[in-house]
């Protein structure tokens, strides 16, 4: 599959498509937001800076994260976990953005998760050659309550498995302002994102930026 390498406003797609029986990816969905999402990724990074964690066996994640909400997701030595006090400032997690939670719930609402109020959001940034291997997201204590992925800059090819490691994984790619909402039946299915390529936005330049909001206490 071809991707649209300059995919904006101007040639963005827009729709549902379903590549789940609760599962569904909002073309275009968040480009009407890209300026209040931006401002609210400067806002966070600037409080808690990006940073690239280690798993407990010891391999430095090549995408670097960082968090907002009243949780944030880290990992270490010690193990995955939710944590309140990020553990590079000693200061609680920024606050989610108003921009974030609104657009987390007409996304959730579209999906057919109604009433979904985030509590944690994992902010990723990609660049060339960064990737995230299969996994499930488990660490939350509410699986009732679906996840709401949102990618903005750099196109990338989002693996969507089943609800075993082994299952063969769909190649879906995700374009600038789409938004991608799972949950139900499908929330513990396995996910990751292939190493990204270099293929600069006209405006983030090589990078993606993703960001995924969560119930998590």
């Amino acid at each position: 599959m071809t991707l649209n390498l300059f995919n904006d406003e101007d040639t963005a797609q827009h729709g549902r498509e379903q590549i789940g029986p609760q599962s569904f990816v909002l073309r275009g969905f968040a480009l009407a937001d890209t300026d209040a999402l931006l401002h609210g990724v400067d806002t966070v990074t600037a409080q808690s800076p990006w940073r690239h964690m280690q798993t407990p066996g010891g391999y430095t994640m090549s995408v670097a994260l960082t968090n907002c909400g009243e949780w944030g997701w880290t990992t270490d030595a010690h193990g995955y976990r939710y944590a309140r006090i990020d553990p590079l400032t000693g200061q609680p997690w920024p606050d989610l953005p108003a921009a974030f939670e609104r657009l987390a719930q007409a996304a959730a609402q579209e999906a057919g998760f109604a009433g979904f109020t985030p509590d944690a959001c994992l902010v990723n940034r990609y660049e060339p050659g960064a990737r995230l291997s299969l996994h499930q997201d488990k660490n939350e204590r509410d699986f009732d309550a679906p996840i709401v992925s949102v990618s903005l800059g750099m196109p990338a090819l989002f693996l969507f498995g089943g609800d075993d490691r082994a299952d063969k994984a769909a190649r879906v790619p995700l374009f600038h302002g789409d938004v991608v909402v799972w949950g139900g039946v499908d929330r513990l299915r396995y996910h990751g994102v292939l190493p990204v390529k270099d293929a600069p936005h006209p405006r983030l330049g090589s990078q993606r930026i993703n960001f995924t909001l969560r119930k998590a206490g």
